[in-house]
């Protein structure tokens, strides 16, 4: 395993920001880790990252202790925190040949070589930090999390506040660098979780919710989804009544999107009760559960 987590817990004084955490994850995949504002994301990958120490438990990198071994672990690990901490007075160049001096590399102007051009900082490496856009910062933002040739890559909102062509550019240059990587990824966006995590965890205060492949998480918390138009309004309860029918959610008045756990399709128990209760069914399709959804049902306090 490149990360090994196990019964971890954080306390914040009487607040508890992990609470009993455990997960592993091995060599070579992406992962997608993912919960609300709050839910202890970051609070675990600083730990992992041997920035501030847990309170209970045990993490392990590449087979190092995070507690017992820092040094070790830090020399595996490439750390984009979600701000990314950059000298906007210095040049490209100048800063990434400045974070190969803090590791200790042997050929450090070949290997600033070897970032720049793998990151896409060729056009910008003469340029001073504060003058890049957001995009190119976090350029070299990756750049300097990676250019000690690190085992485990982790990123914390690498593409926040970027637009939309920044944001797969990035997402582009983080399924290429996983190649060769562990990588575990922070984000809001369901989106990129989708295009290049081979895993999601989903944490939700402090707890994991949720440790699967996307496409299973879809597929296992509601097994169909149906949005159905009415020919007129209808009460909610009336449709929660409809066999199998698990979850109901008003898009307006005639319009609802009812899910249903089942493995049997429930169109046709739709149509059973249209006809009892004098309804048209205008319109009816079958809908992919969306792993925002998922996100949604999981993380939701109500």
């Amino acid at each position: 395993m490149s990360i090994e987590v196990s019964n971890v817990t954080k306390l914040y004084g009487e607040q508890r920001a992990l609470d009993d955490v455990s997960f592993g994850i091995k060599k070579g995949n992406i992962i997608g880790f993912l919960g609300p504002n709050g839910a202890g994301k970051s609070t675990m990958m600083k730990i992992i990252s041997c920035y501030i120490p847990q309170s209970a438990g045990s993490v392990k990198v590449c087979g190092f202790d995070v507690a017992e071994n820092p040094m070790e672990v830090k020399s595996k690990v490439g750390y984009l925190p979600e701000h990314n901490p950059l000298y906007p007075d210095m040049y490209v160049r100048e800063y990434l040949e400045f974070i190969a001096g803090i590791h200790k590399l042997g050929n450090r102007k070949n290997r600033v070589d070897e970032m720049i051009e793998q990151v896409g900082l060729t056009l910008e490496r003469k340029k001073k930090i504060g003058a890049l856009s957001k995009g190119y910062r976090q350029r070299v933002g990756l750049a300097q999390a990676m250019i000690h040739d690190p085992e485990v890559l982790i990123l914390d909102e690498p593409t926040t506040g970027l637009d939309p062509n920044q944001i797969v550019e990035i997402r582009n240059l983080i399924r290429t660098v996983g190649k060769e990587r562990t990588v575990m990824l922070s984000t809001h966006i369901m989106q990129e979780v989708d295009a290049i995590c081979d895993r999601v965890i989903i944490i939700n205060h402090g707890k994991i919710v949720a440790d699967d492949k996307s496409k299973n998480l879809r597929s296992t918390q509601i097994k169909q989804v149906i949005r159905v138009e009415f020919d007129s309004t209808i009460a909610v309860n009336l449709l929660s009544n409809i066999k199998n029918v698990s979850d109901v959610k008003k898009l307006d008045d005639k319009t609802w999107l009812l899910g249903s756990d089942s493995d049997v399709d429930i169109r046709p128990n739709i149509f059973e009760f249209a006809v009892n209760n004098k309804l048209s069914v205008l319109t009816i399709q079958k809908e992919e559960d969306k792993l925002e959804d998922v996100f949604k049902r999981l993380t939701s306090d109500t």
